[in-house]
């Protein structure tokens, strides 16, 4: 899903951050690179994911950000394609999608990689993405990683997505995104979320005193989600920065690692017997999430930020990952 949202003012409080992906594919990893700069993310074929606000005149090595869970998520990706291996292709994103941003003052600028699942694996794609946006109090950063299946399981997808709208505050978003209605299907419950013990994730993070639950507006959003999703809004309040990097480093990257190696040991390689009414009907649930969120969040906002050209050309590359028709916008 990609849950591409307008971005709060930097004071704002995190339950009231929209992310610039939106549904189960959140996105955007920027991949700026600065002379020395660490590991790229995801390993030699993908790009680390950077954010950057360029100032006039500034050098690169000065406009590089660099935020704690873009360090989580680097580390996340890179055991994801280990892990996966030959089963993801090496990335194909255009360099001028790669890599974006804002004309004029550069207010916003974004980064996008997509690799896309080898002929006879279950990985449909794995995107990996990031926004660095300046606005009048400050500045927004999302970080996302999501990986898709194709229609050879019906195992639940993987999506993490950080959303700092503030130095103090920070929305988490980290499930295990089902495939199907679970209410009807109470042995996906059992498979995917009871017997892999997902939800003590949830329970470890919630127990932080610092944690609020993080509930979307949108109702159709928070119906893509799993029981045991963590949606979380994090806020140390005053002069907390460094409480929440602790935090990022800590049980938000904790949570997050236990969460991937759960959907690797179970999810990723699991194909599927399934009449094919139920999977054509599950092939047309993933379009409806995939089709709706680069609706109501892409098509909607990224030209407002971007501008249409780059938007144009973001969206295009995010619609043929998602294998959704090209929208009219």
């Amino acid at each position: 899903m990609l849950q591409l949202r307008s971005p709060p003012p930097a004071t704002s409080s995190p339950s009231s951050a929209v992310s610039l992906s939106t549904l189960a594919p959140r996105l955007l990893p920027l991949r700026r690179r600065c002379r020395g700069a660490g590991t790229p993310l995801g390993g030699k074929t993908s790009s680390a994911v950077r954010a950057s606000s360029a100032a006039p005149g500034a050098t690169e090595s000065e406009v590089v950000v660099e935020v704690a869970h873009r360090e989580v998520a680097r580390e996340l990706a890179s055991l994801a394609e280990a892990r996966l291996g030959a089963r993801l292709l090496p990335s194909a994103v255009p360099p001028d999608v790669a890599e974006f941003r804002s004309g004029g003052a550069g207010n916003a600028v974004g980064s996008l990689d997509v690799r896309r699942g080898a002929p006879g694996s279950t990985i449909d794609f794995m995107l990996q993405s990031s926004l660095h946006c300046k606005v009048p109090n400050g500045a927004i950063d999302i970080t996302s990683l999501l990986i898709f299946l194709n229609a050879s399981t019906d195992a639940p997808h993987f999506l993490m997505e950080f959303i700092q709208g503030s130095p103090t505050s920070i929305v988490v978003l980290l499930d295990l995104l089902p495939r199907k209605d679970l209410a009807l299907h109470p042995e996906y419950i059992e498979r995917y979320y009871e017997n892999t013990q997902v939800d003590k994730q949830r329970e470890k993070v919630e127990e932080l005193p610092q944690a609020r639950p993080y509930r979307s507006q949108s109702l159709f959003v928070r119906s893509t989600f799993s029981l045991t999703a963590i949606l979380m809004s994090i806020d140390c309040g005053q002069g907390g920065e460094g409480t929440l990097e602790e935090i990022v480093r800590g049980q938000l990257a904790t949570a997050a690692s236990a969460l991937l190696q759960i959907w690797l040991d179970s999810c990723a390689d699991h194909t599927s017997e399934m009449e094919e009414g139920e999977r054509e009907n599950m092939i047309k649930r993933d379009q409806i999430v995939r089709s709706k969120s680069i609706e109501v969040d892409l098509t909607s906002n990224l030209p407002r930020m971007f501008g249409p050209d780059v938007a144009d050309r973001v969206i295009a590359e995010i619609q043929k990952a998602f294998g959704v028709q090209e929208a009219k916008h």
